[in-house]
């Protein structure tokens, strides 16, 4: 069974963020799939479990939404993964990658944090950076100057409204290989999806 965690910040303000685009896209995939969201608990976030319809069949998974701000997420992680007995190889984390322009969504296994809190929080409270990714371009800011390094501002604004239809496309296909994961694993959805063109090109 798969953890299927999505990066975000917790409340209306931050919601249409490009930092939130991970939960946005574990949103469609329990909506997609008639999964219902629990609220509170002990676990530091949002759950939604139950059996996601694939390629290959029915699959049971575990959706979470760390709800203690992006920089804190891993200790939900960790507390889900323990509560129900998941391995770190079989967690897929879902998060904006400023280094994969607008438009690109990338499978990866393992790998370091790259700058990203969200990551970095998971890594040092799993032990360990085996888990999957699922990257959501989201490109940098263009107005920034070159090899700026800080760039809170960006992904802390939200999506222009000119980009929805690219972003519905984009987040449809981010459930499309989650679902492809979950049947068949990460190097197997790699193989399959990480050809896909870029889906704002004409």
């Amino acid at each position: 069974m798969w953890l299927v965690v999505g990066l975000g910040n917790p409340g209306a303000k931050y919601e249409r963020n490009r930092h939130n685009i991970g939960f946005r896209v574990v949103d469609e995939l329990a909506a997609k799939h008639g999964l219902s969201w629990k609220t509170g608990g002990k676990l530091g976030g949002d759950t939604a479990s139950g059996v996601v319809t694939t390629e290959r069949g029915r699959e049971r998974c575990v959706l979470l939404k760390p709800m203690e701000f992006m920089n804190l997420s891993g200790f939900a992680v960790s507390r889900a993964a323990q509560f129900h007995g998941i391995e770190v190889p079989e967690i897929l984390v879902v998060h904006d990658e400023i280094d994969l322009d607008f438009g690109i969504v990338r499978l990866k296994k393992g790998g370091g944090h790259g700058g990203h809190n969200g990551l970095r929080s998971m890594i040092e409270q799993l032990g360990d950076p085996g888990f999957a990714r699922l990257r959501m371009g989201i490109g940098r800011d263009p107005k920034a100057p070159p090899g700026a390094k800080d760039a809170a501002g960006w992904v802390l604004s939200d999506f222009p409204a000119a980009h929805a239809a690219v972003l519905t496309a984009v987040i449809a296909a981010g459930c499309e290989d989650i679902e492809t994961v979950l049947a068949r694993g990460i190097v197997a959805a790699m193989n399959q999806h990480n050809a896909r063109s870029n889906l704002q090109a004409p």
